[in-house]
């Protein structure tokens, strides 16, 4: 099991951490008191549930039972459970600025005779102990959210390029275009198996349906430049901090061309060692 805690300063960004290590495809529990860390991850061991990947944010919202965090540690490592300790950091000023711009209250913030500079410099007096023996420490106060994902990224996802969830999808604009699509092609500019009765009733996974399109020029000629194209861009939406991709192909019914090209876009994808699947929606219309 790969286990991490992760801890820090309020509004240091361990909600876009927890969002982030989520979408990397870890089981993530927010806010657990640490005496029952070591029994959590005894009890996801002997689960027939494996979970290979787990963060726990345990943080200063426990209040006094933060404390037991060092003992938890130790009991950890009496089990041989191997772990890694990631701390959220930030400028106090910058620390101070966000909580007046979300006007949200600081965990601490209970005595009025406090101001919310005190209590953000109490915090960091609870959480020195805590951030001397982390393992990676993470300071946001000038990191954008893509930014602190790809650094995440970077440290728990052994391959960058699983990050992202890609999905292909072929469709029939006669059925309408999916709403969720962030590139869109269409190849109803070729030439259509429909027509040519014996590849009628075939989709475009069959092998004649997919050589007749590709006998064309037309789309000999589109291949490498949509390939192209896509394999460009998927990098560039990772290094925004992108989550999820839906690249959508269309043609007419759904069931040829846009088949065809589906296909051909997966495989350039996958081809190149990235987190894809493929699904056709209107082929069996």
């Amino acid at each position: 099991m790969q286990l991490v805690i992760v801890t820090g300063m309020s509004g240091a960004g361990k909600s876009r951490v927890v969002d982030s290590l989520e979408d990397m495809g870890f089981f993530c529990v927010d806010n657990m008191t640490p005496k029952l860390i070591p029994a959590f991850v005894g009890l996801l061991n002997d689960s027939t549930e494996i979970r290979e990947k787990v963060a726990i944010v345990a943080d200063v919202r426990l209040g006094d039972s933060f404390s037991h965090l060092f003992s938890a540690l130790e009991e950890l490592k009496r089990i041989d459970c191997e772990y890694k300790i990631l701390f959220m950091d930030a400028d106090n000023d910058v620390i101070f600025r966000r909580y007046q711009e979300t006007r949200r209250k600081h965990p601490l913030f209970s005595d009025s005779s406090k101001s919310l500079k005190d209590v953000i410099t109490e915090e960091r007096e609870i959480l020195h102990k805590a951030r001397d023996i982390a393992d990676f420490i993470i300071d946001t106060s000038y990191l954008s959210t893509s930014q602190l994902k790809e650094k995440i990224a970077k440290l728990f996802v052994d391959d960058v390029t699983k990050t992202m969830k890609i999905s292909v999808v072929s469709f029939g604009f006669k059925y309408g275009s999916p709403k969720d699509s962030d590139l869109l092609f269409d190849v109803r500019c070729l030439p259509n198996p429909f027509y040519v009765p014996e590849l009628k009733p075939k989709t475009g996974l069959d092998s004649e349906v997919f050589d007749y399109v590709m006998s064309f020029d037309e789309a000999k000629n589109l291949e490498p430049k949509l390939t192209d194209l896509v394999t460009y861009l998927v990098p560039l939406y990772i290094s925004e901090g992108k989550s999820q991709l839906t690249i959508s192909v269309g043609c007419t019914g759904g069931k040829h061309r846009s088949v065809v090209f589906a296909e051909i876009i997966y495989n350039a994808i996958k081809d190149n060692g990235f987190n894809v699947s493929v699904f056709h929606r209107d082929i069996n219309r």
